[in-house]
């Protein structure tokens, strides 16, 4: 019974005060996460306002489309005027 006394008073004495220790630092670590958080939300919204364009590039695309297309048409053009003359 004398031993269950002894080992209750290192159990109190040395185990405890590590297990302290240890989670206060896994608290400090958790504490730290949060400002970090707070800078990848910022970031991810101003790269959320940078896609706001995206859809504009399908009407550039065909923009690019039709302008080739009319290019096309207008080296088509030459090829015909300079075999005539």
């Amino acid at each position: 019974m004398i031993l269950y006394w002894i080992g209750d008073v290192v159990l109190l004495v040395v185990v405890l005060p590590i297990v302290i220790y240890l989670l206060r630092g896994v608290l400090a670590a958790a504490r730290g996460i949060v400002p970090h958080v707070g800078r990848i939300a910022d970031a991810a919204a101003a790269g959320s306002t940078d896609l706001d364009a995206v859809p504009l590039l399908l009407r550039t695309q065909q923009q690019v489309k039709d302008t080739v297309a009319t290019v096309a048409d207008f080296g088509g053009s030459l090829d015909t005027i300079i075999d005539d003359a």
